[in-house]
């Protein structure tokens, strides 16, 4: 019957080539190679629970009072939008669940991306063929920050807006075009007209799922067609020999696993581990403030930029050219982004090395694009840290002007040490592997072997 059955496919599709090739696709056996399938399993949890959550979920800023299940809030006037929230975390079923799955995979997926991220840079996965795909992760990498900005917004509550309102600030900064962005997209001074919300609530739901989900099928057929970049372990390995493991029965049942696996843990995260508590926050108005709520641990980077640049406008006469927060919310990450998006031609121009790479490099025999990554990633490191001073002053009463100035030196002095630190261990690591190929080509000589080639 089953050979029925796909004779029968096969004679009207003509799927079989396709199939047998896909069967035998080669895949590389190393675990680092999975934190990709965990960022695109994590976006089929967020996609899946996102869907639930739309079902209740009521975009609106239009003003009203609370008369549902948590007593602290009865009474209070609010909008729409975070009554809903509320009511999906009390009275929607499973609604808490799907809420707090939804938030940690949102946080896992943006790890994932950034560990993935490392492990590509450090090996030097990003040259040619495959910096097109490189390009492509990056791209949804700052999407994924942008939807989950927009995502923890909608709700309305105290966190959201406080995080509104310095994004609006950000973008108003922003030379020439910065307030018509803003104006553009609230509809007005902050905090925005009501289309305001309905605007967020179709880009988080609708648009940017859209170019994420786009972006991962182009970036996983370009991984296919080019095929994985694989790490030297043996003779074996070669620029132009494929080795690993085979799609079925070696790839997908542990790729099925894995699948599983993140899908357990995140709804046992959801079930059980408390995040974004909406309803202790409470609603947003313009006048009200907390230092008791902190925004997701991905935009910790940019609140800590903000944090440690100095008071410094340029301003030509009466006119402010270059507001405060521009430098720290805007040119930051700009630079940072940057320069990751520069990082193959630039290696490209400096080693001369322009064919085709499918081997992947040890950190310790790439020591100066290891050091300068480990640089990179110290400064924006550093900056990130700076984000939790407001936390560190409360929870340990360390002085918050003197965690500042700490964090300014350490963003200038930090790098360095990284860079010379790093390219030192990588020179001292090369050198540990020159003496034991020494001995072992010694050893195998004492026993009157033939020294295998490395």
């Amino acid at each position: 019957m089953i050979r029925a059955i796909v004779r029968y496919v096969d004679e009207r599709s003509g799927t079989a080539p396709f199939l047998k090739r896909a069967l035998r696709y080669v895949f590389p056996d190393h675990w680092s190679f999975l934190l990709g399938e965990v960022a695109l399993y994590a976006f089929v949890i967020l996609v899946g629970t996102g869907i639930y959550l739309t079902l209740f979920f009521e975009p609106s800023t239009a003003q009203t009072y609370y008369t549902g299940h948590y007593l602290p809030l009865r009474g209070h006037q609010m909008s729409v939008a975070y009554r809903s929230g509320v009511d999906l975390s009390f009275k929607v079923r499973a609604g808490l669940l799907m809420r707090q799955t939804h938030h940690w995979a949102a946080d896992v997926f943006v790890a994932a991306i950034v560990l993935h991220m490392l492990r590509i840079f450090f090996t030097g996965a990003y040259r040619k063929p495959r910096d097109l795909t490189y390009y492509i992760g990056l791209t949804m990498l700052i999407l994924a920050l942008l939807e989950g900005y927009l995502g923890y917004s909608i709700v309305d509550d105290l966190l959201s807006g406080m995080g509104l309102a310095i994004g609006y600030s950000v973008l108003m900064s922003i030379p020439f075009v910065g307030g018509n962005l803003a104006m553009l997209l609230w509809g007005g001074p902050f905090p925005g007209t009501s289309a305001f919300e309905s605007r967020m609530y179709i880009a988080h739901v609708f648009l940017f799922p859209i170019l994420i989900a786009t972006l991962l099928g182009l970036h996983l057929f370009l991984v296919a067609a080019r095929h994985h970049t694989q790490f030297r372990e043996s003779r074996r390995t070669t620029e132009k020999k494929v080795v690993g493991i085979p799609t079925f029965p070696g790839q997908a049942p542990r790729s099925l696993g894995l699948f599983f696996a993140v899908a357990a843990v995140l709804f046992l995260l959801g079930g059980l581990v408390q995040i974004n508590p909406i309803w202790l926050w409470g609603p947003y108005h313009v006048a009200q403030g907390t230092n008791g709520a902190q925004p997701d641990w991905y935009l910790g980077w940019l609140i800590g930029a903000l944090r440690l640049v100095p008071n410094f406008d340029v301003t030509i006469g009466h006119y402010t050219l270059v507001p405060n927060p521009f430098w720290g919310g805007a040119l930051f990450p700009l630079v940072v982004f940057m320069l990751l998006y520069l990082a193959p031609s630039l290696e490209r121009r400096f080693t001369g090395e322009y064919g085709f790479r499918n081997v992947l490099d040890r950190p310790r025999d790439a020591p100066w694009r290891t050091a300068l990554g480990a640089a990179l990633f110290t400064w924006v490191f550093v900056i990130f840290f700076a984000g939790a001073s407001d936390r560190i002053f409360v929870s340990f009463g360390v002085s918050y002007e003197a965690q500042i100035w700490a964090f300014r030196v350490l963003a200038v002095v930090a790098p360095f040490v990284a860079l010379l630190a790093t390219y030192r261990l990588c020179l001292a690591l090369q050198e540990s592997d020159r003496l034991d190929r020494i001995r072992r080509r010694a050893e195998a000589e004492a026993r009157g072997e033939m020294p295998q080639p490395e």
